[in-house]
Parts: C-alpha cells; sequence; structure tokens
C-alpha cells in the first residue's frame, strides 16, 4: 500500500482497534482461478507478533481451495471515509491551488492461511463470532438459540481459516498535509454535512491536530 509517511500508521493497538471495530473484510488472493475476493467477518486474537485472525468462508465458495494451498493473502479492513471538497478550505480564497481528495482509514494485514475442518474449532469460532458481533444487542442470539440439528447442518457448510498475520500497513489519511486552518475548515464542514461516516472523520481529524500540537 502507498503510505506518504504523514499518514503512515504503525501502532499496533490503533491498527488493532480499527480491525476490531471494523471486522468484515476484503479478502484478497491470487491462486488457479486468479485474484479472488471474499468479503467475511472475522476474529481478531492478540496472539503472535501482530495478531492472529479467525473467519471462515462457505464451502460452496470456490475461493477457499485457492486459500488452502496456503500462498499469501490480504485482508483489507476498511475504516471510516469521507469525501472532502476544496470548497472547505480557506487557502482556495487565497490562491485557489486546492483540488477534492478523500480521507479515510484503512489497516492491509498480509499472512498465510491455513484450514480448520475439524467441527469443534469450527463451532468454537462461530460462537465467538457471534458472541462478538451480538454484544450491543438487547437480547443477544446465540447458536443455542437454534436446533443442534439445524447448527451441525451449517457447520458442515463452512470452512474454517486462521490467519497469522504477518505484516501490518496501517493508512490514516486524515488531512495532515494541509495546514491547520484548512484542517479547521473541513472539520466544520464534515460536521456541517453530516451524513454517511462524515462526524466519524471529523472527530480523527480533530485527533490528529490535537496530536500534532
Amino acid at each position: 500500500m502507498y503510505q506518504p509517511e504523514h499518514f503512515r500508521v504503525d501502532d499496533l493497538k490503533q491498527m488493532h482497534a480499527l480491525m476490531r471495530a471494523r471486522p468484515l473484510v476484503t479478502l484478497v488472493s491470487a491462486g488457479s482461478a486468479g485474484l479472488y475476493a471474499t468479503h467475511l467477518p472475522t476474529v481478531l486474537k492478540d496472539t503472535g507478533p501482530y495478531g492472529l485472525i479467525e473467519c471462515h468462508l462457505a464451502r460452496a465458495n470456490p475461493h477457499w481451495k485457492d486459500l488452502a494451498e496456503g500462498n499469501e493473502a490480504l485482508m483489507i479492513f476498511q475504516g471510516p471515509e469521507s469525501y472532502i471538497t476544496p470548497n472547505w478550505y480557506p487557502s482556495k480564497a487565497e490562491h485557489g491551488k486546492v483540488v477534492p481528495t478523500w480521507n479515510y482509514a484503512v489497516v492491509h494485514a498480509y499472512g498465510r492461511p491455513e484450514v480448520r475442518e475439524d467441527k469443534d474449532w469450527l463451532r468454537r469460532h462461530v460462537t465467538e463470532l457471534t458472541a462478538q458481533q451480538e454484544t450491543s444487542e438487547v437480547k443477544p442470539w446465540a447458536l443455542t438459540d437454534a436446533p443442534e440439528s439445524y447448527i451441525e447442518v451449517m457447520l458442515r457448510g463452512i470452512v474454517g481459516f486462521h490467519f497469522a498475520v504477518t505484516r501490518l500497513e496501517g493508512k490514516w489519511k486524515m488531512s495532515q498535509n494541509r495546514v491547520a486552518q484548512d484542517c479547521d475548515g473541513v472539520v466544520k464542514g464534515l460536521s456541517t454535512r453530516g451524513t454517511g461516516e462524515d462526524l466519524e472523520v471529523a472527530k480523527l481529524i480533530s485527533r490528529q491536530v490535537k496530536s500534532s500540537d
């Protein structure tokens, strides 16, 4: 990933926080089918120097056979993003040398996936994944809410993977390349527009400005 120094993030805690907050990833690999991508939920564990990711694919998805070859693969964790109009930059009125851009946060995780097909591992994995995603529900759903025979069928229909992360790349493009007054203008503009993830991006920019003071 292209990482200009002012956008580069190497802090493991910061990257892990995004990965846990945004567990739906794009998993990309190259194999006999060529480049292939699958979108799937993940569980991140604090194992190894960069973490261990657990996930599963539908057995009907041919991607799992390429992944089973053990070649390097990439997981893309997409954080908050927003379009930035140059109309928000006070410097536009000064010299006009401004263009549109996009602010975003993203983490790329690299590693070699390993297949896990044993029933006990799969059951533990989907139980943990479910608990992770149901934690904010008033009445969290659990595997035991469904008939055991149905769960058995569902488990036979998936293939599990654990993905020991060998390399992490973080990029927080949050207007760090703009002067302070332009950053303030972007925060105000995002806060006024307030659509999509604008407010979250505005908070990240404000935090970035404070940390650089």
